[in-house]
């Protein structure tokens, strides 16, 4: 795993000048490749990496060309099928001169061009410069596992990783995009291509983006897609299937030079990685959990008897209360983007014991609730599509009661309670949205919060309409959990789980996740099933729980689903007050002009006051105060690197 960086159009600037930039690009992302750096310096391209070394150690150095020089690659990720291309290659006359998946990558580019990423198997975000054309080709991969940034002016394209990448390059300004965070406020995450930040961009899952003669043209390779043939075997057939397909990619993804480690939360998902992970490779495998001070949220039972079970060497780090705000500006710096939940501060944690314990590489279960219906908003959807049916009736709406234990104003709730929060646009189950109606009107409450002056920049925009009329004609066919499973895997699961939760918060400690759930081959297939192989009932992930029966402890293969929650008021209200009189005070509202700093007090009044914390009042204080500490840290007091402790990397172009 690395980090990538460049930019275009640099002729007026000496080699020495873009040197020094491209350097300064790469040393703000050094945390995603702490062992090399390295970089291409051209006329019109230059392009650099820094190197997480986890396959072919003594080469594989970074940037990287053909055997002729005329392409040359900056790469981030991991594509798993590299062995098997490469062989292809050479019967085709390619030759290598390194044994690692980047030098397959840009030799599959020569041999194939754009339509190359149809072949890769991975996790991954490149830049190639074509040295005859004068182009810039850039991929990622089709879930979006890994990041890639972009910014484009009149003569110029700058990319990068991560963002305060590209904010290293001289002359982009810094400012809130008030619009992407209207969307933030409501899903959780923007839109691609939108970002918080005006004039940044993300490349999308799926896509590629060619840039040529100062024009930039982006193409889709990959979609989620539920209008496909139907699977028409026995469940039993179908678990086969599966079982087949996940056990190459577990395979797949062991592939390393270095050892690999897993993530075990006590779940499902990642009870059924480590098992298959056992199966590929018995001997001994570490395994990574967090636990909980406050019991609320503590899974370590459950990690622990899982453990035990498949002999793991198991590693345990437990979060407190206090680690909430203590750790919430490093997890902003890292995240780039608000949060609405703090669960990515335990997962920074846990991967700091990964990198502790000097792992780079863990195995985690993220993807099998979006494949197989594991979320309770799927479940919600369902009883409220049941209910609607019959609005009035008085012991319907009591089955939602069932999907929440563990937040007890909704599992002590009585039926009229039920009915005023879960009863929002009961009826209009026609809509393609239906599934997620309540959980993005609950976020955009939290707009209520937004200042005078940007809710007038706003200008009533609605992003709720905007991704409705968007998604209007692609989930047109699918079924009411296909349609929700789309929103949620293309949404939530992209802009939020891989990245905030994912990505940012393991590669702040140079670790590397791999996803076995979300093998594109798998994915594909999951599409294809039944929605009753998914959701049976009210039994989500019907098909692994009965693939996994007597292969996993009982506890774990029917235990109810808890959502992977932390703490937030409770923690931050009790330990976070040096933050909230930081950034949560009228000065500080002032500065930002972001939030409306009388709502902010009776919020935070009602918060030390009242005993009875709402999942909406977690959402608002979590989203509010992280808001606010990311303007200060990316646009008002922005810190620039100290030039004179620059980290040099090695310019690699064999023309200098």
């Amino acid at each position: 795993m690395c980090g990538i960086a460049g930019f275009t159009n640099n002729s007026n600037q000496s080699k020495d000048q873009q040197e020094f930039l491209l350097n300064r690009m790469l040393n703000r992302i050094i945390h995603r490749g702490p062992d090399e750096m390295g970089l291409y310096i051209s006329d019109h391209c230059c392009i650099g990496n820094v190197r997480l070394s986890i396959v072919d150690l003594k080469s594989g150095q970074q940037p990287l060309s053909n055997e002729d020089g005329s392409l040359w690659i900056a790469y981030n990720g991991e594509v798993f099928n590299y062995p098997e291309l490469r062989e292809q290659l050479k019967n085709k006359g390619h030759r290598f001169k390194t044994n690692c998946d980047t030098e397959v990558v840009v030799h599959m580019y020569e041999e194939y061009g754009e339509s190359c990423v149809q072949h890769l198997n991975g996790q991954f975000a490149f830049a190639i410069w074509d040295e005859k054309k004068q182009e810039l080709f850039m991929a990622r991969d089709r879930v979006g596992i890994r990041p890639l940034f972009y910014h484009l002016s009149e003569d110029r394209l700058v990319f990068g990783s991560e963002i305060k990448s590209i904010f290293e390059y001289p002359g982009i300004n810094r400012s809130i995009n008030y619009k992407a965070l209207k969307q933030a406020f409501t899903y959780w995450t923007t839109i691609t291509p939108d970002t918080v930040f005006e004039g940044i961009n993300e490349l999308s899952p799926g896509h590629t983006l060619l840039y040529s003669q100062g024009k930039v043209e982006i193409k889709k390779y990959w979609q989620l897609d539920f209008n496909q043939p139907k699977y028409n075997g026995s469940i039993n057939e179908a678990i086969e299937e599966f079982e087949t397909l996940f056990k190459e990619s577990v395979d797949l993804r062991l592939r390393a030079d270095v050892p690999v480690a897993a993530y075990l939360s006590g779940g499902l998902d990642s009870s059924v990685t480590t098992s298959f992970i056992r199966q590929v490779q018995p001997d001994n495998l570490n395994t990574f959990s967090i636990g909980f001070q406050d019991g609320t949220f503590d899974e370590s039972s459950y990690q622990k008897e899982v453990s035990e079970y498949f002999k793991t060497k198991h590693h345990f780090i437990s979060t407190n209360d206090s680690d909430i705000p203590g750790l919430l500006e490093k997890a902003i710096w890292h995240t780039e983007a608000p949060l609405f939940r703090t669960s990515p501060i335990p997962m920074m944690k846990l991967s700091g014991l990964v990198r502790d314990n000097d792992i780079k590489v863990v195995i985690t279960g993220e993807g099998a609730d979006e494949n197989l219906g594991g979320y309770n908003i799927f479940k919600e959807a369902v009883i409220r599509q049941f209910w609607a049916k019959f609005p009035d009736s008085k012991f319907r709406s009591l089955l939602l009661k069932k999907l929440y234990p563990y937040i007890p104003q909704l599992s002590n709730a009585s039926p009229a309670m039920l009915k005023m929060f879960f009863g929002y646009k009961l009826q209009e189950t026609d809509s393609p949205i239906y599934s997620h109606l309540l959980r993005w009107r609950n976020g955009q409450n939290l707009s209520a919060h937004f200042s005078d002056g940007v809710k007038s920049l706003l200008n009533g925009y609605d992003p709720v309409n905007e991704y409705t009329e968007k998604i209007l004609d692609l989930v047109a066919g699918y079924s009411p959990l296909e349609k929700a499973q789309y929103i949620e895997s293309t949404v939530f699961m992209s802009g939020y789980l891989l990245s905030s939760q994912g990505d940012r918060v393991a590669m702040a400690n140079s670790v590397e996740g791999r996803y076995p759930f979300l093998d594109h081959r798998l994915i594909e297939f999951c599409a294809s099933l039944p929605d009753d192989f998914k959701l049976k009932g009210l039994n989500e992930k019907y098909l692994i729980k009965k693939m996994m029966q007597g292969r996993l402890p009982e506890s774990v293969v029917n235990r109810p689903k808890q959502a992977y929650r932390a703490p937030v008021a409770s923690a931050i209200m009790t330990y976070g007050k040096e933050l909230l009189d930081k950034y949560l005070n009228p000065a500080s509202f002032l500065e930002t002009g972001l939030f409306n700093a009388q709502t902010v007090t009776s919020l935070l009044n009602k918060l030390n006051k009242s005993g009875l914390i709402t999942e909406v009042d977690n959402m608002a204080l979590i989203g509010i105060l992280s808001t606010q500490i990311l303007y200060n840290q990316y646009i008002m007091n922005y810190q620039p690197l100290d030039e004179t402790k620059l980290i040099r990397g090695v310019v690699r172009n064999r023309k200098l």
